[in-house]
């Protein structure tokens, strides 16, 4: 290890910034938001009041002296003339601060590393001044799958540690219960900002542990949109729970890259749920989800797309939490969006369609049928899921409501994966084209004037095969 970052305290830190120029703003900015006190010298000319940070203290325009210095912890010296910034930084040693000449790292006490501020909870990255802006990266990569509530997560536990220091005075045993309570239902709902929910299940983790008999504590069920398949296309939060599952429930439309992302030593639970083979039924899911969570562990239920769009997302919830479990629900990005992006289908477009329907081609066995007068609208693009297998019935409904037989249609399998394929038709040779096909992975059907727009490899090839 060739440099070690040490935590400064900043309640009643004296900070001195000297300098008016983007580097010397760049340090003033990164405590105007803490409770250092922060002193600000400009002996190169004040800047202009557009640059000015909100906030920052009035500028003095001289050089700092010794009684400016004196008690001072940091001292951050940008200004263009060496000689006079070693002088100052000479000054504040002998004042007994530690000085920083902002891109002097040869005539600095310490660097400023690349920060990620969450307020409580601070990460830096450092390489000893030598590659600024390499961990400026690595500092951009760290923060994308950081938390934002993860300083409210510190912030409870702060107002805990004394309460859980006496009620377990054994240090490993302490150290289990931070670790249990960091994976907990508890850090989940301070993450969520549902700071009294929290409170009230970090109680009662504290009572249980404080008490000689044993409980299981009680797990966490995350309810994820999985995406289109492009781990690409994973938003921040799912991306996190997924590395921080103990159990993840998965189905046919989650594919293998997406599983990847997450923690190794995950167990991984296959249920299913591809048009014919619906090896696990919904209400047995429900109840492994249950079961999992009672056991204690974290549990990431992953749904192809966004849970709440085509998915059982909505059932799943609610069987969660009438058992009296936690049930967090994260959203992605539905397969229809992701699948008109890919194929550069507009789902709306001024000259052809004004609105866009999401609908299931798989109705519920002995539910409502579609309606199917309403989808046949001019002027609006259908975006038909788990509607392959029902092509022909779809076609001729649509028809017989009104659509014209020539409406263009677009077939899109594993769209924005890299074994993507679209394919584009007529609405009366809908059918065949799935036929043609010959799918094998999981495909939406589009009906509407916008299809036509779908951009595939050999275009007039393929509307020639389906007509």
């Amino acid at each position: 290890m060739r440099v070690f970052l040490a935590s400064i305290p900043l309640e009643g830190a004296k900070v001195v910034v000297v300098g008016a120029d983007e580097p010397a703003l760049a340090k003033l900015r990164l405590f105007l938001n803490s409770p250092a006190d922060l002193a600000w010298f400009t002996p190169d000319g004040v800047p202009a009041a557009l640059e000015t940070p909100v906030g920052a203290p009035a500028p003095l325009a001289r050089i700092p002296d010794a009684g400016d210095l004196n008690g001072a912890q940091l001292v951050f010296i940008a200004l263009p003339d060496l000689a006079v910034a070693r002088v100052i930084a000479d000054a504040a040693r002998k004042a007994g601060a530690q000085a920083n000449l902002v891109d002097q790292p040869a005539f600095s006490d310490f660097h400023t590393p690349a920060l990620i501020d969450r307020d409580e909870v601070v990460v830096a990255v450092a390489t000893g001044g030598n590659a600024p802006i390499l961990a400026r990266d690595l500092r951009s990569r760290i923060e994308a799958v950081l938390p934002q509530g993860v300083a409210s997560v510190a912030r409870m536990a702060g107002e805990l540690r004394g309460a859980v220091k006496e009620s377990i005075p054994d240090f490993l045993a302490r150290r289990r219960f931070w670790e249990k309570a960091f994976r907990s239902p508890a850090a989940d709902l301070a993450a969520e900002g549902r700071m009294a929910e929290a409170r009230r299940e970090m109680v009662r983790m504290l009572n249980l542990a404080a008490t000689p008999r044993e409980e299981a504590a009680q797990g966490v069920v995350h309810i994820v949109g999985a995406g289109p398949g492009d781990p690409e296309l994973l938003t921040l939060k799912a991306l996190r729970a997924l590395q921080d599952a103990d159990v993840i429930i998965h189905d046919r439309l989650v594919s293998a890259e997406v599983l990847d992302r997450a923690r190794r030593d995950a167990r991984r639970i296959y249920v299913g749920k591809s048009r014919g083979d619906h090896s696990v039924p919904q209400d047995q899911i429900e109840q492994l989800m249950i079961k999992e969570a009672r056991a204690g562990h974290r549990v990431v239920r992953r749904n192809g797309g966004d849970p709440f769009g085509v998915g059982r997302g909505g059932e799943a919830r609610g069987a969660v939490r009438a058992a009296g479990i936690e049930a967090i629900v994260v959203p992605g990005i539905t397969a229809a969006l992701a699948c008109a992006a890919s194929t550069g289908l507009p789902l709306t477009h001024r000259d052809h369609a004004q609105a866009v329907t999401f609908v299931t081609g798989q109705p519920k066995p002995g539910g409502q049928d579609a309606d199917w007068a309403r989808l046949a609208a001019p002027n609006h693009t259908l975006a038909v899921y788990m509607g392959a297998g029902q092509a022909e019935n779809i076609a001729s409904s649509l028809i017989a409501a009104g659509r014209g037989d020539a409406t263009p249609v677009a077939v899109v399998e594993n769209g924005s994966r890299t074994e993507q394929r679209t394919f584009k038709g007529r609405l009366d040779g809908l059918a065949a084209l799935v036929a043609r096909m010959d799918l094998t992975g999981p495909a939406l059907l589009f009906v509407g004037e916008t299809a036509a727009l779908a951009v595939v490899a050999d275009e007039g090839a393929l509307i020639e095969a389906a007509a």
